[in-house]
């Protein structure tokens, strides 16, 4: 999708500058320029349009489709749907606060925030080639019951009150959307997407940074050694070793059959992954222009003891 952006980056680090790219340090310079700009580019190009296409459609109509889905299924279609984008913790973001200013319910947001960046067909496919469908398909299905876990309690708290980021009215502050040209409908959905980019660009930045100083670092022997073998704690383990790091799914793949190898269970290994794709500090440090901490808070509360329930689960089963 962004490969494009890859190679001038490649060209602008490694070429222009002649920058040795064996170098972590090098490595953490290209990865903070390339995700900058491709989030930005997310941030403005997804604000936008959810904007624009709020200009013609009411809000009421979208809020009505999903009420009268049955919750849990709702909680899954959201869940699903994440499975369908190819996102990592900080891309998904974006498409987060589109969610929130089309005003669908807390709860749905959230599921769709832990399932887009633990499922895709790229990591489902390196999943199979990897480890064998049976090992594919146990993820996938963890990957949902925790989304919608996790959504269905954080919706059940109404914590809409936590929401910082302030959400378009729904008359995108006209009092006849069908007068509308498409000039007007156009300049005020370009007014808005720059009012919450400069609200939260900072903090992408930030968030960015912390995640290309651990970029490439991963504590394989912290966990090959503390929750290798059938210790009672290793997924605990591996799901506070993995919140501080940043990665996508398909990214950290190859060090989880470097860690299944060294004799860590496939529970822990994978609970290990699923922290560190969907607990990075780097999306709670962009989340906290959007969301309160407290809100932040008992995200991480709850996916992040599910996730560690599915690593003893794994254990047992696999």
């Amino acid at each position: 999708m962004f490969e494009w952006l890859v190679q001038i980056c490649n060209y602008i680090v490694f070429e222009l500058f002649g920058l040795d790219k064996t170098t972590h340090l090098v490595q953490s310079l290209h990865f903070f320029i390339y995700d900058t700009i491709k989030i930005f580019i997310l941030l403005i190009v997804i604000i936008y349009a959810v904007t624009f296409i709020r200009s013609y459609f009411p809000v009421e109509k979208a809020r009505d489709f999903i009420s009268k889905k049955h919750k849990i299924a709702a909680h899954l279609l959201a869940s699903v749907f994440g499975m369908l984008t190819p996102f990592c913790s900080c891309s998904v973001v974006p498409l987060f606060i589109g969610f929130l200013q089309a005003r669908i319910p807390l709860g749905i947001t959230f599921s769709y925030l832990v399932s887009a960046p633990l499922n895709d067909a790229v990591v489902i496919a390196l999943l199979i080639s990897i480890f064998g469908y049976k090992v594919a398909i146990f993820y996938i299905l963890a990957c949902l019951l925790v989304a919608v876990v996790s959504g269905l309690i954080i919706g059940a708290l109404s914590l809409e009150k936590e929401v910082l980021l302030d959400i378009k009215p729904a008359s995108c502050g006209c009092s006849n959307l069908q007068t509308l040209d498409l000039k007007t409908r156009a300049k005020e959905a370009l007014d808005y997407t720059f009012f919450i980019f400069k609200k939260v660009y900072k903090y992408v930045v930030i968030g960015i940074f912390i995640g290309a100083l651990i970029h490439g670092y991963a504590p394989a022997e912290l966990i090959s050694k503390y929750g290798g073998g059938d210790v009672w704690y290793a997924p605990i383990i591996a799901v506070l070793a993995g919140i501080p790091m940043y990665s996508n799914a398909a990214g950290i793949l190859p060090l989880i059959e470097v860690l299944t190898q060294k004799g860590v269970l496939m529970g822990t290994a994978l609970s290990f992954m699923m922290a560190i794709v969907a607990l990075s500090l780097p999306e709670a440090m962009i989340l906290k222009r959007v969301l309160s901490l407290k809100l932040i808070g008992i995200f991480f509360w709850v996916v992040g003891p599910s996730i560690i329930a599915i690593g003893y689960i794994f254990n047992i089963i696999l």
